[in-house]
């Protein structure tokens, strides 16, 4: 029976089911009489004929300079390239591809070391799939914490971090270490007048120790909320109302000196604390402002007697200068009459007399009324 192999076809000569070899482009004549039959393959990409072992394929020299095997051992992973780029991930442990029209390599790499080297580039991490590694991503103000086994190892800084998951089961946290605000909002207290208010406190705080805080703390935010409550209300609670209006920034620093206090338990650093308002009841509000405008008032009154008292010795003095200087009264007549003259809009003057003669008249005539 005559065969022709094309240029980009290879044929497996078979006699009675035994591979005999591996031919090449050409025509070939072989008798079925005598058991022979050719199975054609194109040489492209992966080899797919699985009818003969490879272990036997690779008995025939022509075979193995038109192939190439690869295999990946255990431990580790692979990534196929063809002619020289990245093509896929090596999801098997054994390929085999033609090597004649394309030039096919198998990269493997270790996963024996957890921690994933530099050699795996981001083109490969693209292909790579999840369950083979973790990746964990530490930024600026925080800290990594790693786990091989749940054995805790070395903590990261700052960071992008991979870590293969083959010798060991790899699980992270990642501890926000930045300041934070911690608000207690409408906390009610009883003064000690046995007066109900409602008061906002701000308080800043950060995480001081990573592995400390993770091995103590299972809910900081929910353990601490409750525990600034406690002091609010331990410091609040020994004063009058009078004094917390009067001394809410010494108030103030007495919350944030109990806070303090709780820092080894919770493993944090207070920072700042403070109240930012407190909110009376209606009825305790009204008095308040009763009170504020009777103040007020009475201030307001204060000064105005002040200004008479002033007003009054101011025009005594004057008074006594004039009794004591004939001039200075002429003079303080003419300033009066200068402003009366400036309201005047006509003056008539009667007889053969002067208007000097007649406006001095008029001013003897107004000292002798006084």
């Amino acid at each position: 029976m005559k065969y022709i192999i094309k240029d980009n076809q290879a044929g497996f000569v078979l006699k009675n089911g035994v591979f005999q070899k591996m031919i090449r482009s050409g025509v070939y004549h072989f008798s079925n009489m005598a058991g022979y039959t050719v199975a054609v393959k194109e040489m492209s990409g992966e080899m797919n004929y699985t009818e003969i072992p490879y272990q036997v394929l690779s008995k025939d020299p022509a075979f193995l300079e038109a192939s190439v095997h690869m295999e990946i051992p255990d431990g580790s992973v692979g990534f196929l390239y063809k002619n020289g780029k990245l093509a896929s991930f090596a999801s098997r442990k054994e390929y085999i591809f033609w090597n004649v029209f394309d030039r096919f390599e198998l990269k493997v790499f270790s996963m024996e070391k957890t921690v994933m080297g530099a050699e795996i580039t981001r083109q490969m991490l693209a292909i790579l799939p999840k369950q083979f590694y973790t990746e964990v991503r530490v930024g600026e103000g925080e800290t990594g914490l790693i786990y091989y086994d749940n054995v805790l190892q070395k903590p990261l800084d700052r960071g992008v971090y991979r870590f293969w998951n083959y010798n060991h089961a790899v699980t992270s946290l990642v501890i926000d270490m930045k300041q934070k605000e911690l608000d207690i909002v409408g906390q009610e207290i009883l003064t000690k007048d046995k007066i109900g208010i409602r008061m906002n406190v701000a308080c800043m705080y950060k995480v001081r120790d990573a592995v400390e805080f993770v091995s103590r703390i299972s809910d900081l935010k929910g353990q601490l909320y409750p525990a600034v409550q406690l002091a609010i209300r331990e410091v609040v609670g020994n004063y009058k109302l009078d004094e917390i209006l009067e001394a809410k920034e010494q108030i103030s620093k007495e919350i944030f000196g109990a806070l303090k206090e709780w820092e080894e338990m919770f493993c944090v650093n207070f920072l700042t604390a403070g109240i930012k308002d407190i909110i009376l009841p209606g009825e305790i509000r009204e008095i308040m402002n009763c009170v504020l405008v009777a103040e007020k008032t009475a201030q307001a009154n204060v000064i105005s007697r002040r200004e008479e008292v002033a007003s009054t010795r101011s025009l005594l003095n004057t008074a006594k200068l004039m009794e004591e200087n004939a001039t200075l009264y002429k003079l303080k007549e003419l300033e009066y009459l200068e402003k009366i003259c400036e309201k005047v809009g006509e003056i008539s003057v009667n007889g053969s007399a002067g208007i000097v003669e007649q406006l001095g008249k008029m001013m003897g005539a107004g000292r002798q009324l006084i």
